[in-house]
């Protein structure tokens, strides 16, 4: 039973660290804008009948 209570502890921990780091990255990290273009076809333009 021990093995499980260490197992479990080790795997909050980890879901933790995780967690903290995912929230650090969208706090500290701020995505630079930038255009973006994009070819269509004409054909793809045109409504199908």
């Amino acid at each position: 039973m021990p093995s499980l209570v260490r197992f479990l502890v080790f795997c909050l921990i980890l879901a933790a660290l995780v967690g903290a780091v995912m929230f650090a990255l969208a706090t500290f990290v701020e995505p630079t804008p930038s255009e973006t273009t994009i070819r269509l076809a004409p054909e793809d333009l045109q409504p199908k009948p």
